[in-house]
């Protein structure tokens, strides 16, 4: 065997395709929702699923692991990561500072192009008609408006957070209900005016309420983030 081949024989570059092909499947199973957090991946179906080996398998779980959306854990497998109320309420304290950070580094380097590419996101997003199609534009939005940060570092930090708690976001998007998200769609606005204003500083303040918001609303709703305990009290009862 040389060094152009994996264990299966295949090409090296096949290979890599391969992995990259059931990495961004997979993500999109997760993110999605398809997948939920706590659920258990097996590899010999995954490999079925996309027609490949174990090896691309293993090389995409190891990816999206260090994306926040995978657990490996010896000698039991892999597993969609989930999160309980204090870790998610963790995620979004955090958010709160490091989000913007990055909106005000970027807000100096945006050109008239990125502003009116962030106006389109937001009316689009009042135009949605269902939840999964909100979430897409929100997270294009928002990970958009950091992307002239140039801090590399920090937006991977960012991007994980917001795979971590993608599930959560989507069922208090659906308990929030169309009705309220007039509030967000208000934030949303008032953020890309401070763009445009070039208020780096208030921009990131409106930030920084916004997701305070979600995180005090969430708070309230701890039925969102089952345990085994919860969940066995629900078996119980059916």
């Amino acid at each position: 065997m040389n060094d152009l081949s994996d264990m299966d024989g295949a090409p090296a570059g096949e290979s890599a395709l391969s992995t990259q092909r059931v990495t961004e499947e997979l993500r999109a199973l997760i993110l999605s929702g398809a997948l939920p957090p706590g659920s258990r991946i097996g590899q010999e179906e995954l490999a079925a699923r996309f027609a490949v080996s174990r090896i691309p398998v293993r090389g995409a779980l190891a990816r999206l692991e260090s994306d926040g959306l995978v657990v490996l854990k010896p000698s039991s497998g892999a597993w969609v990561a989930k999160l309980d109320l204090g870790e998610c309420l963790e995620i979004y304290r955090i958010r709160e500072r490091i989000e913007p950070l990055a909106l005000c580094e970027a807000v100096p380097l945006m050109n008239e192009a990125d502003i009116a590419a962030l106006e389109a996101l937001v009316e689009e997003m009042v135009k949605s008609a269902d939840t999964e199609t909100f979430l897409r534009l929100d997270r294009q939005f928002h990970l958009a408006s950091y992307r002239r940060a140039g801090m590399n570092q920090l937006l991977t930090m960012i991007e994980r957070f917001w795979n971590t708690t993608q599930h959560y976001r989507r069922a208090f998007t659906k308990l929030l209900g169309r009705e309220r998200n007039w509030i967000i769609h208000a934030e949303h606005r008032l953020i890309v005016d401070a763009i445009r204003r070039r208020d780096a500083n208030g921009a990131g303040n409106l930030l920084m309420e916004h997701i305070r918001r979600t995180r005090l609303e969430l708070a309230q709703h701890e039925d969102l983030f089952p345990t085994e305990q919860t969940n066995g009290r629900r078996r119980a009862r059916k």
